[in-house]
């Protein structure tokens, strides 16, 4: 990959966005993670204003820490860069006493997962509103069209994705190409979602890299029958997350009425 070249393009192309819509800048949602610094450092090198949004629910100490290494270092480098802290840790324990209270359970558990992910997402909507700013998502390729590992009107609730066309491997080639802190290249990709140490890779059972190849097979139009062993293993997680989480990655469906009911 050219990662001058793929560089500009991303900026190039965050630029002609923001004018044809006619805003002035970018809200971001910082985890310390390697997506959304890459995505914020992207939206800085565009000139334009960039808000970055820290929103910890119970964080682990380590997220908190590499999250604001790198909106230091972006302050840094660029003028236009501001931050804001929202702990929103209070407003989610309000909203576990206000539905009903259920015994604990893996749904349970995944469901207040992505009520975390939802409350950020209407945090950084209220921000976009206030300045008059596009939410720039930071999902991945192997995220958002593979297994559709993202959170629907979370993380998934976005006005553009600016690295939803860059492989996981491509996000770390860029990051480091953009100098983003080695803290953050070095650390296990993680959601923050559960409130404790699980990786990504804890929660779906391969790696990224794992997942970049069983990716690069489906598109080739292998089958289950073309492996075996450990690449079987991975092949079938990447197919079941892939077919389960398919409504994610496609559009909404549309009940169609008839044109003969509405006459």
């Amino acid at each position: 990959m050219n990662v001058e070249k793929v560089t500009n393009h991303i900026v190039n192309w965050l630029k002609n966005y923001a004018t044809n819509a006619k805003i002035n800048g970018f809200v971001i949602g910082i985890s310390g993670g390697i997506d959304s610094a890459l995505t914020s450092t992207l939206c800085a090198l565009t000139g334009l204003d960039v808000l970055c949004l820290e929103m910890p629910i119970h964080q682990g100490k380590n997220q908190v820490s590499r999250a604001q290494e790198h909106i230091a270092q972006l302050k840094k480098r660029f003028p236009k860069v501001s931050s804001v802290k929202v702990d929103l840790t209070e407003t989610f324990e309000t909203f576990k006493l206000a539905v009903p209270h259920v015994a604990a359970s893996d749904k349970v558990d995944l469901s207040l997962a992505n009520t975390r992910a939802r409350l950020r997402m209407t945090t950084l909507y209220y921000f976009a509103g206030l300045h008059g700013f596009l939410v720039a998502g930071t999902g991945n390729k192997v995220e958002d069209f593979g297994i559709g590992f993202f959170t629907k009107y979370g993380d998934g609730g976005v006005d553009l994705s600016p690295i939803a066309d860059l492989l996981k491997s491509e996000v770390y080639q860029l990051a480091k190409y953009l100098e983003v802190p080695v803290s953050i290249q070095k650390a296990q990709p993680t959601d923050g979602l559960f409130g404790d140490t699980r990786t990504d890779e804890d929660q779906i059972g391969a790696s990224y890299d794992e997942l970049e190849w069983a990716m690069k097979m489906k598109n080739k139009g292998k089958s289950l029958a073309d492996f075996k062993d450990r690449e079987l293993a991975i092949f079938k997680i990447y197919l079941s997350r892939h077919n389960a989480n398919k409504h994610k990655m496609l559009p909404i469906p549309v009940c169609k009425i008839p044109t003969e009911f509405l006459n």
